[in-house]
């Protein structure tokens, strides 16, 4: 509450009832320049070179079951190759009826993500829920001779 200090004429000082807002303006300000310094520091712009992964491979089953996506998007089940639609009862038929097996899916390096995930849909229609993506083994020398292409 806020009082006036003119000089009154009956003795007795006034109460102003008009808000102060400079103290709240003040206080707003500071925290204004708290969010402009706090701001940068809470985002994450660290560029970072995510490594080759090296994982150790995983022990093979005894009769691991190969689909193969080959280049011109044909299927094959170990050696012998199929259509789309014959995929669920030839890996029936391999399987045993086993759904829980897992099926290691292979791809040739110029089949386009969206056909690897169109014969995964197809896998997982047919209920095989556990795939293993195959690919080479990191020996460090793929990546020199990436390095000396033109």
């Amino acid at each position: 509450m806020a009082i006036s200090l003119k000089d009154p004429q009956d003795g007795d000082l006034n109460e102003v009832s008009d808000i102060n807002v400079t103290p709240f303006i003040d206080v707003i300000l500071v925290l204004l320049i708290i969010f402009m310094v706090a701001a940068p520091l809470s985002t994450v712009d660290v560029a970072v070179d995510l490594p080759v992964s090296n994982a150790q491979p995983q022990p093979r089953p005894d009769t691991p079951v190969f689909l193969t996506v080959k280049g011109d998007l044909s299927l094959a089940l170990g050696n012998d190759s199929l259509s789309r639609e014959a995929l669920q009862a030839a890996l029936d038929q391999r399987t045993n009826r086993d759904r829980e097996q897992r099926v290691f899916l292979r791809a040739d390096g110029t089949v386009a993500y969206r056909e690897l995930v169109e014969v995964m849909n197809l896998l997982r229609n047919a209920g095989y829920l556990k795939i293993a993506l195959v690919g080479l083994e990191d020996t460090g020398q793929g990546a020199a001779a990436a390095g000396a292409k033109p």
